[in-house]
């Protein structure tokens, strides 16, 4: 049996015997666009805020594995790996790639929905996430590629033409 499948049928199981995760394996899910949907309309409700005038922000923790609670807004997500660069975990921001290391493992994100409002996206790069490495997909209803899934905000000391240039991408799972 194919080890991915084994794993998404481990972490479904888990979720069914012990209830709502802490932190949700998000290389776990087919359709993970729909998860994030969930994610924003649950906040959307509680809140009472139209879907359309929310936006996610990001919180890279410094754990790697473990979160004790539920987030309070949103979800936290494990399972992304930084490719042409590295997340550092001193400085807190995107940086180069450690010699002869393909892949980072991000640590745990906390994706949360928030108003609309008009952010300075200077010292941000708008990292794409893609559900495998080979960052094409065919073309859904939704005008987006069906490898897409979002671009994660993430801060930088680089212009975001440095990162650009360096094809730096999160990634869901990686070719075995």
């Amino acid at each position: 049996m194919d080890k991915s499948l084994i794993l998404i049928s481990t972490f479904l199981q888990m979720w069914i015997t012990d209830g709502t995760p802490n932190v949700f394996w998000i290389s776990g899910f087919y359709f993970t666009q729909s998860f994030l949907t969930g994610v924003m309309q649950n906040y959307a409700r509680r809140c009472k805020i139209p879907i359309d005038q929310l936006r996610f922000d990001f919180d890279i923790t410094n754990t790697e594995q473990l979160v004790s609670r539920k987030a309070d807004n949103g979800a936290y997500v494990r399972g992304l790996y930084m490719e042409g660069a590295r997340w550092c975990r001193e400085t807190r921001v995107i940086a180069e790639s450690s010699a002869k290391v393909l892949y980072d493992p991000m640590p745990i994100i906390l994706i949360k929905p928030s108003e609309c409002s008009h952010t300075n996206e200077d010292g941000v790069y708008l990292c794409p996430v893609y559900k495998t490495s080979a960052r094409r997909g065919i073309l859904s209803t939704t005008g987006h590629s069906t490898n897409y899934v979002l671009d994660v905000h993430l801060p930088s000391e680089q212009p975001k033409r440095h990162w650009i240039n360096r094809g730096v991408a999160l990634l869901c799972q990686l070719n075995d």
